[in-house]
């Protein structure tokens, strides 16, 4: 397993910016794919952006144009730009990360977007 660690939340005004790190204990090539789920208050846990050692991404639709992930192999980290936030942007952002072994979960950041 790797250890996650996030930073980069916060509050911030609907319209603005923020950015998600998400710092591995492992060098970032050994993890097939990283990225970033989020949990909004009465709601399930759903997929925001993914960021695969093929180089490729995925974003969920209410994000897509609006969120990049980027991966930063010399660091070993993950960043999720989040520009033109939105008041549903608000949840708990939680880092992840797959290897061989069972998937790897940091403990979670707040963003809340104020309208």
């Amino acid at each position: 397993q790797v250890q996650l660690v996030e930073s980069g939340g916060g509050l911030v005004q609907a319209g603005g910016s923020l950015r998600l790190s998400c710092a591995a204990s492992r060098s970032t090539f050994v993890i097939n794919a990283i990225g970033w789920y989020r949990q909004a208050p009465g709601k399930q846990r759903e997929l925001v952006a993914s960021a695969w050692n093929s180089g490729s991404t995925t974003y969920a639709g209410s994000v897509k144009g609006r969120f990049t992930i980027s991966r930063d192999n010399a660091k070993n980290t993950v960043y999720l730009q989040m520009n033109s936030l939105k008041p549903e942007d608000t949840a708990v952002y939680y880092c992840y990360a797959d290897t061989v072994g069972p998937r790897s979960w940091g403990q979670g950041t707040q963003v809340t977007v104020s309208s």
